[in-house]
């Protein structure tokens, strides 16, 4: 696939306030703020779910305001679309709180998987668990077979309604190549053909989507000092009479397409990817380079017409894990980091209007 790298920089006179009427159009995404969060949460699993038809969006776990291990916690909400309200539901059913894991829903039950737990002496382990929680009755169900890799940062998307893919992600100690491929009907995991084992396609802190039959991520860290940003797109046609085959491609896009921590969706078949930042940093907001707080990127990038885009937004988050999508052309970002590494009780809503 041939990308021609153009960027369309979008720019605006007046900001979105925190006033729950301020509507702002930005190209075709109009973006509505709606009522905060309980408290302010980043690095967070986010999912939607549907109950008789009413939607609804959910959060679970992240980092408190104070950006240390210890703020790292297991609490989950769920926000009543309609009514504009929150509800504080059943912390994630693990021992300790995590960060960096993902959340995806797959008919009626949210799967979060992953994620990673910081110790007060500063290292961390990669999380094997799968939870799975009911959306109907409003309650965790027992945890799914544990991941046989566990992993962090990692991609993750829902294929036909029926499979669940984890690709690539840090497990530990470094970046892997794998692709875990989950179930949910048998409860049981199959390896999936893994990206090719290099530093174009391995990654922490990217983030895809799958359109039809086909995985698309984009940017992330590689390994190596201050881990590198990317600017990558890779491809991943999946095999639809067998899928744990995966034919693997990419291509390098230009410089300003770096990307990390983005949140990936996708509209009319167009992967898109919100949010960010363009300068790699570990949990705290502090970049590994050592330039100090990063800022977010305020933008989308997407591909339309062969060609990957960028628009400018106004005051979208960096530190996003995932996007509430309330259907085709609705979705949600919750929380995540703003400028002045400020971690955020912010929730936008997103709908895109041709």
């Amino acid at each position: 696939m041939t990308i021609k790298n153009t960027i369309l920089l979008l720019l605006f006179i007046s900001t979105i306030t925190s006033s729950q009427s301020d509507t702002q159009a930005i190209k075709k995404w109009h973006l509505t703020l709606l009522k905060n969060l309980p408290e302010p949460i980043t690095n967070n699993a986010v999912s939607e779910g549907f109950i008789k038809g009413k939607a609804y969006v959910y959060t679970f776990g992240g980092l408190d305001s104070t950006k240390r291990y210890s703020g790292i916690h297991r609490r989950s909400y769920r926000l009543d679309i309609a009514n504009n309200t929150w509800q504080q539901i059943a912390d994630v059913p693990d021992t300790l709180g995590k960060i960096a894991g993902a959340a995806s829903r797959i008919k009626n039950t949210i799967y979060i998987l992953g994620g990673y737990h910081v110790f007060a002496n500063g290292t961390e382990k990669s999380s094997n668990k799968v939870h799975r929680y009911d959306i109907v009755n409003n309650i965790f169900l027992k945890d799914g077979t544990p991941i046989p890799i566990p992993i962090d940062d990692h991609v993750q998307g829902v294929w036909r309604d029926s499979l669940l893919y984890v690709i690539t992600g840090w497990s530990n100690k470094a970046n892997v190549p794998n692709v875990q491929i989950y179930n949910p009907q048998t409860n049981h995991w199959a390896v999936g053909t893994p990206v090719p084992n290099n530093h174009m396609y391995k990654s922490f802190g990217a983030s895809g989507t799958i359109v039809g039959d086909t995985i698309f991520y984009l940017g992330g860290a590689a390994m190596g000092k201050f881990y590198p940003i990317q600017h990558i797109l890779r491809k991943g046609v999946i095999n639809k009479n067998n899928p744990t085959e995966i034919q693997w491609s990419h291509q390098v896009l230009d410089t300003s397409f770096v990307g990390y921590r983005m949140a990936s969706t996708r509209v009319n078949n167009t992967p898109h990817w919100l949010g960010g930042s363009t300068v790699t940093y570990n949990y705290n907001a502090i970049a590994y380079n050592g330039s100090g707080g990063v800022t977010p990127s305020n933008r989308d990038v997407y591909l339309s017409k062969n060609e990957a885009n960028i628009t400018i937004l106004n005051s979208l988050p960096m530190d996003v894990r995932g996007v509430a999508e309330v259907n085709d052309s609705v979705k949600i970002l919750i929380g995540g980091i703003e400028k002045n590494q400020k971690v955020s009780n912010k929730v936008y809503r997103l709908e895109w209007k041709e």
